[in-house]
This record gives structure tokens, sequence and C-alpha cells, in this order.
């Protein structure tokens, strides 16, 4: 991840293919469009189910289904339930997440707009994000070379990569997505930067703001 100018950061912890990640996009656009230009907001994947390699079964279905239900009705966010007609589908978070990783060492400014792509095209569109070649294009659309993106993204140093980012969630404490974890930089090198939770699990921004606006005060 690369250091930020700002005094003050905002990490994401989150995962391309978590539903509640999804509900929670909207703050994410308020929030950087409020605060962008005092504030970085770096995002670091989860890996919600990284490896995973089992087809799903009517009982995950029905656990996931629930899920985007609750979603959509506390968020509002679209969602196509088609997705559950697949009959093939093995629900592995990791090459969405190294897509992600991928796109913030291409072009960092669109790591954001490629993560809320991702949400989007899986969650309202229905689209395979596990396939190499649907992460190829969203990446394209945000002007990333296609060959670039996926000799990047096939590369060993991608994987290592992203799960370099599972292993920093885990250090920051986060068991569950999204997490925003507010982090204050010291005015020199010689202290440490402080941390703490802005939110664990969904917020709507309304909720957020007032924390926000006393924080970026301070």
């Amino acid at each position: 991840m690369t250091a930020s100018p700002h005094s003050k950061e905002l990490i994401l912890v989150a995962d391309p293919m978590c539903s509640w990640c999804w509900g929670f996009a909207p703050a994410v656009s308020s929030i950087r469009q409020r605060y962008g230009d005092r504030l970085a907001v770096t995002l670091v994947v989860g890996g919600l189910r990284a490896g995973n390699d089992k087809i799903m079964d009517d009982e995950s279905k029905n656990y996931i289904r629930h899920h985007w239900q609750e979603v959509n009705k506390a968020s509002g966010q679209p969602f196509d339930f088609d997705f559950f007609e697949r009959d093939d589908f093995i629900y592995d978070t990791e090459p969405a997440c190294r897509a992600c990783v991928t796109v913030r060492g291409i072009k960092p400014e669109a790591t954001l707009n490629y993560l809320e792509l991702l949400h989007r095209s899986f969650y309202a569109n229905n689209q395979d994000i596990t396939d190499t070649s649907v992460l190829t294009s969203l990446a394209v659309s945000l002007g990333i070379d296609a060959e670039h993106f996926t000799a990047v993204f096939q590369s060993e140093e991608a994987r290592a990569a992203t799960y370099d980012d599972f292993q920093v969630a885990r250090n920051l404490g986060v068991t569950g997505f999204p997490t925003i974890v507010a982090v204050d930089k010291p005015p020199n090198e010689d202290g440490e930067s402080q941390f703490a939770y802005l939110t664990v699990g969904y917020r709507p921004f309304e909720a957020l703001e007032p924390i926000l606006e006393e924080w970026m005060a301070a």
C-alpha cells in the first residue's frame, strides 16, 4: 500500500463478494465525496471465502439468499436473485480480491471505483466476478490496459500481495466486513499511528457522519 500525504486515513476492509459491503457502498461513496480532498481512503481486501472450492448447494444458496434479502431491506441496494439459478457456482472470493489488489498496484486512484464496479456487477447485474475475463473487462472500463492487468493479476506477486492483505486485516483485528479503521498519523516518524474502529459492520452514512465530523475536527 502506498503512503498517504494525509494525516488522517480510513482503511476500508471489505470483500468484493460480501453483500453487506455492497450495502455499504453508498456510505463509502458519500465519505469519498465529502472528505476525499482531506482524507485518504485505502482498501484492504478481507478474503471472505478465499480459496473456497465447493459448488454451492441448496443449503448455502438459502443461507446467502437470506443475507441478500437482509442487505436489500436495510440498504435499498439492488440484487439480482437470478444468481441462485446457477448450478455450478463456486463462491471463491480470492480472484475478485486479487483483482482489487491488481488495480490498486496499477492505478491506485481507481481502486475504490473498481470495488464498486465489482459489487454492482456481481450483485445487481449477475455477472460472474470469479471469471478472469469479467474482472479484466471491468478493469479496462476504468482505463487499465487488458494485457497489463491480466499479466499482473495472474502473477505470483499478486497472489502473495492479496494474502498479505488478508493478514493485514487479521492484524487489525477485523472479524467481519465491512470494517473501517480510522488512522491518525503522527506529525513525525518518531510517533506511532493511532488506530480506532469507525464502524464494524454495515452502517448508513447518516450514522457515521457525526463521528467523522468530530474525528476530522480533532
